[in-house]
């Protein structure tokens, strides 16, 4: 083992002798840095130090990653290292333990999400993961992950999917708060805190009173006489169709029995489709889910409500109000029963979410406060009801008309007495 200068033209000089698995030049300079050369040819930077009496040697870096001078300046830190008492090959190996985003989030996906979230919720988990965070962020440690690796992201999913992004970077700092709680890392320096998403428009589609009417009378139409086929009659093959007085088609009276109740409680489409006969209190009149997306839940049944489901024949054998085609199980959707009753009604462009839309909507303009459509609803945050706030105009008149009528008669120019009442105008 020889000493000397490490420069460029020393390390390419270096040739590992015959019969040896090494040899290597230390630095004549800086005590205890030194490249080895290896009988494949290959060179290697190396520092070797003291700890607890005993010789320990770590590797900085191949020769052609790392310029001698770039070598030289990394030996300096670990060296410096050492002396202040760490020991390089020891916070190394520990560096080495820190698991990478992705192995914390198969971790949160295993441990937490499976038990903790709705089976739907955990497949968009699985689907955000596999095809949009971990190919970005999943080699990187957990500890080392930064807010603009985080806005990066955000940044590249957005050109062709923002809404994804915006879940993205949620999922990203629903992980990390999960692996502060495990004192991975600290919940302060979560990296998708306080980044800003794309902006969403809400889908929120209110039905109107006449547009109430075409949709009951088409359901109407569906349950009794049928509702026609949508036939193109200029395809040649129209003509091998059956005759006009002919093309109807009765709905599934389960189906049409589940969209009246949708509009008639605001459930989401699987409480209703998911409700079972024992879990129905025809006494306090109130339809108790075991699970929703909200947990434990109760849906309120009006009078209508309640003679919809007394009106459901039972099926022996089948627990559930809203029977499918297999044995023993609900129904598991209602898209093509509600795609003919909306396209009857002439409201092509209504989801059927809608319908709990227009519900929480009704409830709000008749000033019902927020508070009780949100308990109707099974929101848990006030902030989910705020939507409909706007809806509720009735305090407002009331405290326009007030306002603005005890300002007129400061005036002088007692105005109220020349102008019609607004509906719950107060006098």
């Amino acid at each position: 083992m020889a000493t000397g200068r490490i420069s460029k033209r020393s390390v390419d000089a270096l040739e590992c002798p015959h019969g040896k698995d090494r040899d290597i030049l230390w630095d004549q300079d800086l005590s205890g840095f030194g490249v080895a050369v290896f009988p494949s040819g290959g060179k290697a930077y190396i520092v070797q130090y003291r700890r607890n009496g005993q010789s320990r040697r770590i590797q900085i870096g191949k020769h052609g990653r790392l310029t001698p001078d770039e070598a030289r300046s990394e030996a300096k830190k670990i060296l410096g290292q050492v002396e202040t008492g760490t020991d390089p090959i020891a916070a190394k190996k520990k560096g080495r333990e820190i698991p990478t985003f992705g192995k914390v989030a198969e971790d949160f996906m295993t441990l937490h999400a499976t038990a903790k979230r709705k089976p739907r919720t955990h497949t968009e988990y699985q689907r955000l993961l596999k095809k949009l965070i971990l190919p970005q962020l999943g080699s990187t440690r957990i500890v080392d992950l930064r807010r603009s690796d985080v806005a990066h992201l955000h940044m590249t999913i957005s050109k062709t999917a923002p809404i994804s992004a915006n879940r993205a970077i949620a999922l990203v700092s629903v992980i990390w708060s999960w692996a502060s709680r495990r004192d991975l890392v600290p919940s302060a320096d979560n990296p998708a805190r306080g980044l800003e998403r794309n902006r969403e428009q809400g889908k929120e589609r209110f039905l109107t009173s006449e547009e109430l009417g075409r949709l009951g009378d088409a359901m109407l139409l569906a349950e009794t006489d049928g509702l026609p086929w949508d036939i193109d009659e200029e395809n040649p093959n129209a003509k091998h169709a059956a005759k006009v007085e002919n093309r109807r088609t009765v709905t599934d009276p389960y189906a049409v029995a589940a969209i009246r109740l949708l509009m008639l409680t605001g459930a989401r489409l699987n409480e209703i489709l998911k409700a079972e006969w024992s879990r129905v209190d025809t006494e306090r009149g109130i339809l108790f889910l075991a699970d929703s997306k909200t947990g434990r839940k109760p849906v309120y049944l009006s009078a209508p409500a309640q003679a919809i489901i007394s009106a459901i024949p039972r099926i022996e054998g089948n627990p559930h109000l809203i029977v499918g085609m297999k044995k023993g199980k609900p129904r598991s959707d209602l898209n093509k029963p509600w795609a003919s009753i909306r396209r009857a009604a002439g409201l092509n462009n209504v989801r059927i979410h809608d319908l709990r839309h227009t519900f929480a909507s009704f409830g709000a303009g008749a000033a019902l406060g927020l508070p009780v459509i949100g308990k109707l609803l099974g929101h848990t945050q006030p902030s989910t009801t705020a939507r409909y706030a706007h809806l509720d105009a009735d305090p407002m008149h009331r405290a326009v008309s007030r306002i603005s009528g005890d300002i007129s008669a400061a005036m002088g120019r007692e105005v109220r007495d020349n102008v019609v009442p607004s509906k719950g105008q107060v006098q």
